[in-house]
This record gives C-alpha cells, sequence and structure tokens, in this order.
C-alpha cells in the first residue's frame, strides 16, 4: 500500500504505536493515544453558546501513569517528519515534558530539551526509538535526583478507574510540588483559579506523599465549615477512616488525616489549647486552602498555627494572592511553583466565560446633592454636600435607586430564565436586605409560589445561612436569588449560578477575583456554559486592569508603624488597600455584623440617610462580548463576521475554492464556529431583514462579500432547471432528487451522511446498501454527493 494515501490515523496505527511497542513502552499503562488536553473555549453570543477548537495531543507517553514524559504529534505521510514539531512544542510546554517527537511514519524528529552534546533536535529511524527506562534516566540525571526522591516522585497518584483523572495543569500543579518536597523545599505557594480544582489537587498531592510514607500525619486547614465538610464527602473520600475532622475541644491522636476550620482550633485561649495539644512536630504536611485570606497577614491566626508547626512541611492553596504594602503570603510561602490563571482556564475551557450587561444610573454618573435642610424619610436633616456613587447604599440610601436596580434585574431573568441562579452582591448587610425586599416586590408572582424564590444569606442571618446548601446544591430550585455583602464572597461552590450582580463599590483586584468566581464553574449537566456580570458600580472596569489576570508579584514591605488606629477613624472594617474585607468568623466576630447604622447609636457611629423620593433613571445600559481570545468585542455580530472571515480569506474566491474542494460543508461549517460565528443568531438576524431563511454559505457571502444571498429552496430550484440529474440512471435520480429536496428542506450538512438513507422517502427506494450500490458503491456515491453540492453552489460563481 502506498504510504501518501494512509491518513493520519492510519499512519498512527501502523507505524507510529508498533514502533513504541518494539522499544518496550506499555501501550496498556505508558502510552496514551489523542490525550485531551483542553476543552476548547466556550464562545457565548446573546442566548448562544458554542465551544471553540480544543487541543488534544496524538500521542502523551508516560513513564509511570503520572508522569508524563513525552510527546508525539502524527502527521500523515503527506507531511514532512518534522511538520507537527512545532505543535508538539507547545503540547509540551503546556505538560512540561522534556521530549518531543513529530512523525510522518517514516521515522521521528526528536527534540531533546535537555541535550547536552549541542543537538537539540535529531532524526531517527522508526526502530531508534528510545525506551521509557532511557527517557527517565536522562530525565532523572539532568534534575540530579537520587533514588529516594525517585520513589516519592514516581508515586502514583489516586485512581480507582472511575474516580477523575487530573487535567493538564493539575497534573503540572501536583508534580511540580510533590518534586519540590522531594528536593527538601518546604514552603510551597500552589496558585490556581477558583473552579480548577485546587482541592482536588490537593487531595492528590497528599494522597501520593501520604502513599509513599513521606508524609505520614497531614492537616489540611480551611476557613469555612462547608469547605471542609465539602472536602471530606468529596475529594478526600478515599481516605476513609484514616481521615477526621477536629471539632472543638475534642482531639484524637490517633488518626492520619486531619481537617480543620482553622477558628476550631485558635481564638481564645481555651480554643489555643487544642492545636497545642499536638506537638509542634506532630504534623509532617500542612495544606492551607485559599491562603490568601487569613494567612497571609503577620498577626493572623492562621499564621500562629504555621508558625506553632514550623517543622512541618506547609502548601498554600490559592486563587488570589494576597499582595499590599503590609500583606504578603509570597512573603511568607515564596513566589508560587505554579500558577493557572482565570484567563487560562476560561481560554482552556474549564472555567466558564462572561458576557457583561453594564447599567449606569443617571445619580451615580452626576450625583445628588440635597435641598436645604431637607431631611430623610426618618427625620434626620441631611448634611448639605453633593453625594456620589461612593456614598449610596453607604452614608445615602435612594430607595428608587434599590427599586430600580430590582427592577433590571427582573427583567433580565424574565428574558432569559427566572430559574437561573443569581447572587447580588451589596454594600452592606442593611443594603442587602433593602435589596431583598424590592427584590420580593419585583418578582411577586414567584415569591408567591414559594418565599425562598428571594432569599437574604448573610453572615448575621440564621434563615439565611441555612439556604446557602440548598443555594449551592444544582438540584435545589430555591433559593434562585440570593443577596449578600460578603458571606457568598468567597469558598461558595455554586456550579449553577448563572447571573451575578454588582451592585458593590469593589476596588480590591483580589475581591473582584473572588466575586467573579463564584460563576466560572461549569455543570454541562445543567446548562450552565457561561454566566452573566450585572454592574451597576463601575465595577468590572477592573477587567481593564493589567493586573486582573498577571502573575502575582510581591510588594510586601514591612510596615514603619505598626500602632494601632485611634478607635474615633473605625467605621467599617476595611482591607488595607480600602476596601471591605471578605467575611471571617475569627476570634468568633463576624465582620458583616459591624455594619453603618441608619439611627444614631453612639460618638463614633455614621448616619445612613434613606431618602424617599428621588428619582433615579438608567443613563446607559450596554451588553459586551469577548471574543475567541477574551478580548472585549466592541463590534456588531455582523462586523465581527465580516473581521474574522476576512483574516481567514482575503477574496471570496479564496472562500469559494475552500468550500468547494471540502469534502463536508460542515468541517468548514465547525471551523468557523470555533472561531465565534454564529449562524443560528446571523440567520435570525439577516432573515428578520428578508423574511428568508439562509443556510451558512450564503449568510457569509451575503455577510462578508455583499453576495445577493439565496435561500436553500432557490437554490435547489436552479439545479432543478439546469436538468442536472439527466446523466444518471432512474433509481440514482430519484435518490438524487430526494437529496436535494432534503437540502432545501434541512441544510447541506444533512445530506453528506449516509444515515440519510434510513428515513423517508429514502426507505422507500430500498435499505441504504442497496441505494448505495445502485451508485456503483460507497466511494462512487460520495462522488455523486460531492458533485450535487458542487451544482447547488455553482451558481455563486456565475
Amino acid at each position: 500500500m502506498n504510504k501518501k494515501h494512509l491518513s493520519e490515523r492510519d499512519i498512527c496505527t501502523k507505524y507510529i504505536t508498533p514502533a513504541l511497542q518494539k522499544a518496550g513502552w506499555d501501550i496498556a499503562t505508558q502510552i496514551r493515544e489523542e490525550f485531551p488536553l483542553t476543552k476548547g473555549r466556550i464562545i457565548v453570543r446573546g442566548k448562544l453558546h458554542t465551544r471553540g477548537k480544543h487541543k488534544r495531543a496524538d500521542y502523551v507517553l508516560f513513564y509511570k501513569p503520572n508522569i508524563p514524559i513525552a510527546i508525539i504529534e502524527a502527521k500523515d505521510n503527506k507531511h514532512s517528519i518534522g511538520d507537527g514539531m512545532q505543535q508538539a512544542l507547545g503540547y509540551a510546554e503546556m505538560l512540561d515534558v522534556p521530549f518531543i517527537f513529530s512523525s510522518n511514519g517514516d521515522g521521528f524528529l526528536f527534540h531533546n530539551k535537555i541535550a547536552t552534546d549541542g543537538i537539540i533536535e535529531r532524526e531517527l529511524a522508526l526502530h531508534e526509538f528510545p525506551s521509557a527506562e532511557t527517557l527517565w534516566q536522562w530525565w532523572s540525571e539532568h534534575r540530579g535526583l537520587n533514588e529516594q526522591q525517585n520513589t516519592l516522585i514516581t508515586q502514583d497518584y489516586f485512581s480507582d478507574g472511575s474516580h477523575k483523572v487530573p487535567r493538564y495543569y493539575q497534573l503540572q500543579a501536583i508534580n511540580k510540588t510533590i518534586e519540590a518536597i522531594a528536593q527538601g523545599q518546604n514552603r510551597i505557594l500552589l496558585v490556581m483559579a477558583t473552579g480548577t480544582g485546587k482541592t482536588f489537587t490537593a487531595f492528590q498531592i497528599i494522597w501520593r506523599l501520604w502513599k509513599s510514607r513521606a508524609k505520614k500525619r497531614i492537616l489540611f486547614l480551611a476557613d469555612r465549615n462547608i469547605l471542609v465538610d465539602q472536602t471530606m464527602t468529596n475529594d478526600f473520600k478515599p481516605f476513609g477512616s484514616a481521615m477526621t475532622k477536629i471539632q472543638k475541644r475534642q482531639v484524637n491522636k490517633s488518626y492520619e488525616i486531619y481537617l480543620s476550620l482553622y477558628q476550631a482550633v485558635t481564638g481564645n485561649e481555651e480554643d489555643k489549647n487544642i492545636y497545642r495539644q499536638f506537638s509542634p512536630d506532630f504534623f509532617d504536611l500542612i495544606v492551607i486552602d485559599e491562603c490568601h485570606r487569613g494567612s497571609a497577614a503577620d498577626d493572623s491566626a492562621w499564621r500562629e498555627i504555621l508558625e506553632y508547626f514550623s517543622s512541618a512541611t506547609q502548601i498554600g492553596l490559592t486563587a488570589t494572592p494576597k499582595e499590599t504594602k503590609e500583606v504578603s503570603n509570597i512573603d511568607y510561602f515564596g513566589d508560587p511553583i505554579y500558577t493557572y490563571s482565570l484567563r487560562q482556564g476560561i481560554d482552556d475551557g474549564f472555567l466558564a466565560p462572561y458576557t457583561v450587561v453594564r447599567i449606569d444610573f443617571d445619580r451615580d454618573l452626576s450625583g445628588w446633592r440635597p435641598d436645604k435642610e431637607m431631611v430623610d424619610k426618618y427625620g434626620n436633616q441631611i448634611e448639605d454636600r453633593i453625594y456620589n456613587q461612593k456614598d449610596f447604599d453607604k452614608t445615602l440610601v435612594l430607595e428608587k435607586r434599590t427599586r430600580l436596580v430590582a427592577k433590571k434585574i427582573t427583567e433580565f431573568l424574565k428574558q432569559t430564565n427566572r430559574f437561573d441562579k443569581t447572587i447580588v452582591f451589596c454594600e452592606n448587610i442593611d443594603h442587602a436586605e433593602r435589596m431583598r425586599q424590592a427584590l420580593v416586590n419585583e418578582n411577586a408572582d414567584m415569591v408567591a409560589q414559594n418565599s425562598k424564590y428571594v432569599m437574604r444569606i448573610t453572615g448575621d442571618n440564621e434563615e439565611g445561612k441555612a439556604e446557602l446548601d440548598n443555594f449551592i446544591f444544582p438540584e435545589s430550585k430555591y433559593p434562585v436569588i440570593a443577596t449578600t455583602s460578603k458571606l457568598m464572597t468567597t469558598g461558595v461552590d455554586a456550579q449553577t449560578c448563572k447571573l451575578i450582580v454588582l451592585d458593590q463599590r469593589i476596588q480590591s483586584m483580589t475581591e473582584f477575583k473572588q466575586i467573579i468566581g463564584r460563576g466560572t464553574r461549569i455543570n454541562e449537566e445543567h446548562g450552565k456554559y457561561y454566566f452573566t456580570i450585572m454592574d451597576f458600580k463601575k465595577a468590572t472596569e477592573l477587567f481593564a486592569d493589567p493586573d486582573f489576570d498577571g502573575e502575582p508579584v510581591q510588594i510586601y514591605e514591612p510596615a514603619e508603624d505598626q500602632s494601632p488606629v485611634p478607635p474615633e477613624e473605625l467605621t467599617e472594617p476595611e482591607s488595607v488597600d480600602g476596601t471591605p474585607t471578605p467575611e471571617t468568623e475569627e476570634n468568633g466576630v463576624d465582620w458583616e455584623e459591624v455594619d453603618i447604622i441608619s439611627e444614631p447609636e453612639g460618638k463614633n457611629s455614621i448616619r445612613r440617610y434613606v431618602v424617599e423620593g428621588v428619582e433615579v433613571k438608567v443613563a446607559a445600559e450596554r451588553v459586551q462580548y469577548f471574543d475567541a481570545n477574551g478580548k472585549l468585542i466592541t463590534e456588531s455580530l455582523k462586523d465581527y463576521t465580516r473581521n474574522t472571515l476576512t483574516k481567514e480569506y482575503a477574496t471570496l474566491n479564496d472562500f469559494l475554492r475552500r468550500w468547494n474542494s471540502a469534502e463536508k460543508k460542515q468541517a468548514i461549517i465547525n471551523e468557523l464556529s470555533e472561531q465565534g460565528i454564529f449562524f443560528e443568531a446571523l440567520a435570525e438576524e439577516v432573515g428578520r431583514q428578508s423574511g428568508k431563511v439562509f443556510d451558512p454559505f450564503d449568510l457569509v457571502c451575503h455577510i462578508v462579500w455583499d453576495m445577493p444571498p439565496l435561500t436553500r429552496k432557490e437554490r435547489a430550484e436552479q439545479v432543478k432547471k439546469r436538468n442536472y440529474f439527466t446523466r444518471y440512471g432512474e433509481q440514482a435520480r430519484r435518490v438524487l432528487e430526494g437529496l436535494l429536496d432534503k437540502y432545501a428542506d434541512e441544510g447541506v450538512t444533512h445530506i453528506e451522511e449516509p444515515q440519510i438513507l434510513t428515513i423517508a422517502p429514502f426507505t422507500e427506494l430500498g435499505t441504504p446498501i442497496e441505494i448505495i450500490q445502485t451508485f456503483g458503491g460507497l466511494e462512487q456515491y460520495q462522488q455523486a454527493i460531492n458533485e450535487l453540492e458542487q451544482a447547488i453552489y455553482s451558481a455563486e460563481a456565475k
């Protein structure tokens, strides 16, 4: 057989895989073909979404099931031996593997990142492919690993056949951490965006260290009860009876894996005695979840635990490193050993992208000043000054503004889905309660069905906090809308949350990332592929900040003056960068309970004025979309389509050549869809103007090159007028006429699949095999389909 006629898959099966087996690679445990790396970015336009092109390596070779060591990119034999190398190098960077190969079936081009002889790339014959042991030996020697270190590094991760397998970035995070510990590093920081599986990654790290007996007693710390409980019942479940949760005033030292709410072992002296019941060298390993919060400060309770158990290896997990002039976890843990950002997660298709609905009110833009000696609804004389956005809902409440926010939220849900889980972030508890009331009134019909349709979930309200699990649980219908201040900023795994409302001024990048993280999880089972951010207070301007998704940079500077703030300067709890801190329960204080009051109760309180009759109107409203690269799209859908297509095809003739030469038109349609071309939305937009239905080919030609579009029925009629079918026999002609009618009704992609022969009217003409034999066989049948498609679209060239 001529090798040039073989497909890429045939080259793999007949040449590459046999070469690997002859070199001693185990096909069951060491060779992974078509290894998935990414899922493809989700691209959103209006109510439509699609996935961009995913990345998949033809081969990933593993020394052990947890250690990828080589990449092979295969091409068919029409390509040169090295044509896949650049693609393979990109995959190798994602997996951090040192050995990269490209092949077309004739041999291999070998790229050796750790070559010591100065020759990075060389060609190898098929029989010269190196063994797994050879590659591992080269890699171990390069890193200077001894036998004991290799034993730890090669310890398998947990797998029971049904348990999920780590994604490429999780593999990197796990392996880099294990290797660092093997080489003696005891302070490690991992930065992974919310929703990318920090806890699962931590579990696999702990499992490998525990199973290898490198670490025998391990403490996992989190700052929310729900996080500890979820961890025990989900990711950490395989630890079984070796695992326990530390409760207040209860210590049992017979376990090996301990999980704790850090407040349970810190606080007053009685609480502190709990962790002091453990000797300072009791734990070999401590893993701190969300270490950007309490542990970042030098004098925090977390830091106190870490310093008490200072001999233990300590791993910090965070989505948003806390870095200010006074607070630094990089100062404590060191630079991140691995970072996987929000942008990477969205680009790879593991995190949900977002659209932004930005709404500005007239009073927010121009401010408001009270009339002379004006009083609020409680009879308090309002201080005469200009109030603007930073005052609203803190020192001044415009009740009609609150109602307008609630109205816009409700309008959006009515246009999409009244049961889409929604979190409304408010300035404080008082604001969250007023917003709850306004939303109840706007959604009176839904509240009449179930009073829990809208709930305030804040730290001071037991009824609301009791519903947090129901809000998070995808199967629970209620609550649907949650108003909050700080309680749901972090640690809330709301997989089905589709709308995040920002009626809170946010100037802290850390807090902004935490809030956005509430919507980034994908849940395909419940139709959650993307989410919407509705912004009333310009918070989304932080997306434009270059630091939004940048690498964490240490800016910690020892404070010169650590003197306490005078009591008269204390108002609301604030972080060191001037924004409210996430709610904690440290030392028994729930910071959400510290609030500005509307009635004067003491010398240091701040009055909040509540004003009834001031009109508030929408000044501007716009929807913002993001392209396949995550950049803001400012042009219309038509303009975006035109600009995208002209980058791919310089002229109409270029597009026509590509269209007519494609074996299946669906392949081109899929390629364009992966670039964010939404044919359904374009068809609706063009169809509204003309009242007609067009298929993708005509939409592209019309929108991009201004060609008059033809409907499918018009194209089908043109083919019939040309007496196209006279060259075929009666039976074949009846089949092709039926296919042409199917094209007119349903489009070109439906006639390209042989399965269409299993439905009427073709079933009246015989079985699919009999029909295909009418044309002389499958190859001749496919050729007839291709010629029919050329006839359908040939009118465009005339």
